[in-house]
């Protein structure tokens, strides 16, 4: 042991380790920060050059890559409201708010620092435990890796806003459209509607842009102003910092919690940001400010998704499973420099393990620093004329979603998820609850059915089981605290603009419950394993929005008390969708002439009759555009879809 991490320190406190670790920080933060790359995406580019390279050098890069990018990935969330990834879409919950606030750099400083917090807790934690993580992970079966995925569904009552009807329908729709592909059990596949596309079911990052981002840009594309409220900057990146010293034991907890839920395989970066952020919740004596702008909000999942990183690293190293995709990679970079993963890595090859873990905490540290150090700078952007981020935020977000199969079906997707999240936030449905049911979908089913085979009934005795089912009971508990039960919220004498808002209610309901009853009668036709799961969920969430149809028809409720806060005024509805068309003509030109020249084309339309620039100004915003799309497709090597005529001729060169 001692002579193990004596070995890891040689190697660790060299300056070409250092350097090369620097190397990967640098390229982790600049995939990080472009939504729809990712550690796949960025471990992906780095495989070519890690041929020949020496193994400690190759595995610098690697780590300081990993470890990075969900520090990174936090300047969108936080700017935008656009995820960057999967692991940074709870921090859009109160991130964003403070951003339009006026405190984006406050909430970037402290995101970044709880990320530092979390990295090297993550790490330490690691060093004291890497010998009895083996036996530990060891003990999670099936039936205990399904009671994980219901605790993640618990989170659903704290997230569900005003009315939890509303939050466990959308939870319940969430879990229908997770389920949508082949069955995890029987490959039958399900709710395709003859679409080839949705065989392999809806893309992640398509889902969680779509109901977060897309929404966002239409509000502010309708509102025709600034991200921060009346342009000004008035939040300190000094107070971000302190925040994180206010909440340390916070930050504590949560970087504890992440390295847990990122050791268990199959779970880690898809629920750790969520698990997380109901967790502050529940526990927060005053909830008066989440969702809101509250910082709690952001350091919560922060301190988790980069502590998951170093737990994530124990199935990895230890067992040769990969933890997530990213995990998958780096698994890939391994055996390209010859490094085996298994039982070695905690005996023989003890000193690789530590150098590995210690590598992250330095590289937590390298890519924090250099993070806080841009936050007001970038923060800056918050203060600019909406009309003239959008055409750009429009491209970012098309471009995130295009990396999911470079189909042009990928933006089709994206649409679609778009109008539903906007739906959503204007009838005040809970868009994390959905976003968790989606997300816990195929773990729960894949999970359920092997528990089911393995262990029937009798997984409920085991210790294991027990243990988390009483955590899930005390959630539930916590945050059904101070909550009406599950009712909708009613008055006798509705107010008039709320009568009004009943028809496109009802219609939305309407749409979901015809969407449910073809899952229910698609499934019925499925074998038992394969229609279970969608036939049970698929009958419940119809319970209830059958039950919210019932009550907008036939009782007075004050709707206003479930809306989302910043909906569109009832006569604002025409400019909320006029706005929404600026979208539909970006992937309108980008479906018929290709991407980068659709973008050309977008760019030039906006700029001239949305943004009222001048002619000089929207040439230099497209140049720029199209020169920052060309440098990613033809640099880092990314596809992009193309259109109808691109296929006859090559614009891109």
């Amino acid at each position: 042991m001692t002579e193990a991490l004596l070995s890891a320190l040689a190697n660790f406190a060299t300056l070409e380790h250092f350097v090369y670790l620097a190397l990967g920080v640098v390229l982790g933060l600049g995939i990080g920060a472009f939504p729809g790359l990712g550690g796949i995406a960025g471990l992906s580019i780095m495989m070519p050059f890690l041929y020949g390279m020496d193994t400690l050098s190759a595995l610098a890069m690697l780590v300081g890559l990993v470890a990075v990018i969900p520090t990174s990935d936090t300047f969108t969330s936080v700017l935008m409201g656009i995820p960057g990834s999967s692991a940074s879409q709870a921090t859009v919950l109160d991130g964003f708010p403070l951003s339009k606030q006026g405190q984006a750099a406050r909430a970037l400083a402290a995101a970044f620092t709880a990320s530092l917090v979390g990295g090297v807790v993550g790490a330490v934690i690691l060093t004291l435990f890497v010998q009895i993580a083996r036996p530990l992970i060891l003990t999670f079966g099936s039936a205990e890796l399904f009671m994980l995925a219901l605790l993640g569904l618990s989170m659903v009552g704290v997230l569900s806003g005003a009315s939890l009807v509303k939050g466990l329908a959308a939870c319940g729709l969430g879990l229908v459209a997770g389920s949508i592909g082949g069955a995890p059990a029987t490959g039958e596949f399900r709710m395709t509607f003859g679409i080839d596309y949705l065989y392999d079911g809806l893309p992640l990052v398509i889902v969680g842009i779509g109901l977060f981002a897309f929404p966002e840009i239409i509000d502010l594309l309708r509102r025709n102003r600034a991200i921060a409220s009346g342009g000004l900057l008035a939040g300190s990146w000094l107070e971000g910092v302190r925040d994180v010293f206010r909440h340390w034991f916070l930050c504590l907890r949560c970087a504890g919690l992440g390295t847990l839920i990122g050791a268990i395989p199959g779970l880690g970066g898809t629920v750790v940001d969520w698990i997380a952020y109901g967790h502050v919740v529940q526990t927060a004596k005053d909830k008066s400010r989440f969702g809101k702008g509250d910082i709690r909000g952001v350091l919560a999942p922060e301190s988790a998704n980069n502590a998951k990183e170093g737990g994530g690293l124990v199935p990895t190293l230890l067992f040769g499973i990969p933890g997530s995709g990213a995990m998958a990679v780096f698994l890939g970079g391994m055996v390209l420099i010859g490094i085996e993963a298994g039982p070695a890595m905690v005996s023989s090859d003890l000193d690789l393990t530590y150098t590995i873990i210690w590598s992250l905490a330095l590289a937590n540290v390298l890519g924090a620093g250099s993070c806080m150090l841009l936050a007001k700078p970038i923060a800056k952007l918050t203060a600019v004329r909406f009309n003239l981020l959008a055409p750009f935020m429009i491209m970012v977000v098309s471009f995130a979603a295009a990396q999911a199969t470079r189909s042009f079906m990928d933006l089709t997707i994206l649409f679609g998820i778009g109008l539903i999240g906007i739906l959503l936030k204007r009838f005040g449905w809970s868009r994390p609850a959905f976003l968790i049911g989606f997300v816990l979908a195929p773990l729960a089913e894949g999970y359920l059915n092997l528990a089911v085979q393995f262990y029937g009934f009798g997984m409920f005795t085991r210790p294991g089981v027990l243990i988390i089912l009483v955590i899930i009971a005390v959630s539930v508990w916590l945050g059904a605290r101070n909550r009406g039960g599950l009712s909708v919220v009613t008055h006798g004498d509705a107010p008039k603009a709320v009568i009004e808002d009943r028809r496109p209610q009802q219609i939305f309901l309407g749409g979901a419950i015809a969407v449910l009853l073809y899952t229910l009668w698609s499934s019925a036709r499925l074998s038992p394993l394969g229609s279970m799961f969608p036939i049970s969920v698929g009958s419940v969430t119809l319970v209830l929005c059958g039950y919210l149809l019932y009550v907008l028809k036939f009782r007075d409720i004050d709707n206003s008390a479930n809306y989302d806060t910043e909906r569109p005024a009832d006569g604002d509805s025409e400019g909320l969708w006029r706005n929404t068309a600026w979208f539909g003509a970006f992937l309108g030109a980008a479906g018929i002439v290709g991407f980068i020249p659709g973008t050309a084309m977008f760019f030039i339309a906006f700029l001239k009759f949305k943004a009222q620039c001048s002619a000089q100004q929207t040439a230099a915003l497209t140049v720029a555009a199209v020169a920052i799309l060309l440098l990613f497709t033809n640099v880092l090597i990314v596809e992009l879809p193309e259109g109808l005529l691109e296929r006859f001729v090559n614009f891109t060169g």
